[in-house]
């Protein structure tokens, strides 16, 4: 399949195949279509990113499986909405995420091949920060190790390519060519539609009451009907400690504001011109996206930025207060005053989302402890995980039907935390 132009060249062909608004009617009608009883090999409760990918895997691999949200697919109550998200290889988080990155990239063009529909652009990654910075150092040797191109830019050579930024001199100026970014509601509507193809049964509004592992199986209660199992699998974001008691308390959900303003000069911040960025300041990290067309995308439309640092702890995420806070918006406008000049003239939108933190903020993706290898987690993905969405599923996919995985997830163990 023919992809993409990036970088700083004109992507004259942008099309992404159905609009969101198509697949999601498509993908409703076919679940409103689809019969299922109440026996299954697996059923994966919650259908947001991780949840879907795992009903792909599962179905393509002849599994009987049924989904169960109690929300939308998609839906903006949890951690999946917001047009974009950065995916990249060189990873400053841990360099053992690598491998599922460079599987995750292979998945992806995978679902792009057989739904003949686009998810990921390659736009490139800027990464900016202080000299010394743990999290750039972690870069390069991500990059060193596995030999991802990355490419040093001088302060000069910076200015060149991307005068959009103003940065102190004393600055590293990192890029990742082959980063950039995926588009969320598309990829989780497009594993839904492939999983529902190979068989799945897949419900939306469908809130799970209870589960007890009981009889070599699993029993799951909704309102609609009491459902059995062989395995399950739980992927429930941020109400996943109301499903893992045992969990939760290494699971924290934090509400995370998002913007999407409108810059000086619109063309200098558009997709094909500006690229993904990361930029480190006085330990905070920020990022940003170019701007989507929205003919193509949707909404909301303007330049989307963010703060990644865990936000005001959230007790209930049915009851989280998500309206936008003058304070949270100050602190990304004053950002880009200082480091984006023209990218800010005013602020067009605002959201809420919903991250849920571990205490080394990395995943957890695991059996759960005590139900010998009948119920597998997937959770506290701590605002960096959608990129691993088309891997995990796959994890799990393993982890329910095989009893392992060859992928090396040893570092996301359940049990790192009892120590």
């Amino acid at each position: 399949m023919k992809r993409r132009e990036f970088g700083n060249k004109t992507m004259s062909n942008v099309s992404t195949g159905q609009t969101v608004a198509e697949l999601y009617a498509q993908v409703h009608k076919s679940m409103e279509n689809t019969s299922g009883g109440s026996s299954y090999d697996v059923i994966v409760i919650g259908v947001g990113s991780m949840g879907a990918s795992a009903c792909y895997h599962l179905a393509k691999r002849g599994c009987r499986v049924l989904g169960l949200e109690q929300h939308d697919i998609p839906h903006e109550l949890g951690s999946h909405a917001g047009q974009s998200r950065i995916i990249r290889k060189a990873y400053g988080e841990a360099i053992g995420y690598v491998p599922l990155l460079e599987r995750a990239y292979e998945n992806w063009r995978t679902l792009e091949s057989e739904t003949g529909s686009r998810v990921f652009y390659e736009t490139g990654l800027t990464y900016f920060g202080p000299l010394g910075s743990p999290f750039l150092q972690t870069v390069r040797e991500s990059g060193e190790t596995y030999r991802i191109p990355l490419e040093d830019l001088s302060p000069e050579a910076c200015r060149r390519k991307y005068p959009q930024f103003a940065l102190p001199e004393h600055f590293e100026r990192l890029e990742e060519p082959e980063a950039g970014l995926l588009t969320p509601e598309r990829s989780i509507l497009l594993l839904v539609k492939q999983a529902l193809q190979h068989g799945a049964v897949i419900h939306s509004g469908e809130p799970v009451l209870g589960w007890e592992h009981k009889d070599g199986g699993v029993v799951v209660r909704t309102p609609r009907q009491t459902y059995r199992a062989g395995k399950l699998v739980i992927t429930a974001g941020a109400w996943a400690r109301e499903l893992l008691p045992g969990l939760a308390p290494r699971l924290q959900v934090t509400r995370q504001a998002l913007a999407w303003v409108q810059p000086e000069d619109w063309e200098r911040f558009a997709l094909g011109t500006f690229p993904c960025w990361h930029l480190e300041h006085e330990g905070y990290h920020f990022y940003g996206f170019p701007i989507m067309p929205e003919g193509t995308f949707g909404g909301p439309h303007g330049l989307k930025l963010a703060l990644h640092h865990p936000g005001e702890v959230v007790a209930d995420p049915e009851t989280a207060d998500r309206s936008p806070r003058k304070a949270e918006e100050q602190v990304l406008i004053e950002f880009l005053e200082k480091f984006l000049p023209q990218g800010y003239a005013r602020t067009l939108e605002m959201k809420t989302c919903l991250y849920t933190n571990t205490p080394d903020g990395h995943f957890v993706v695991d059996y759960l402890k005590g139900y010998r290898k009948d119920v597998v987690v997937a959770a506290g993905f701590s605002g960096h995980g959608f990129k691993f969405t088309s891997v995990i599923g796959e994890v799990l996919a393993d982890l329910a039907l095989e009893g392992a995985t060859s992928f090396p997830i040893g570092f996301l163990r359940a049990d790192r935390f009892d120590s």
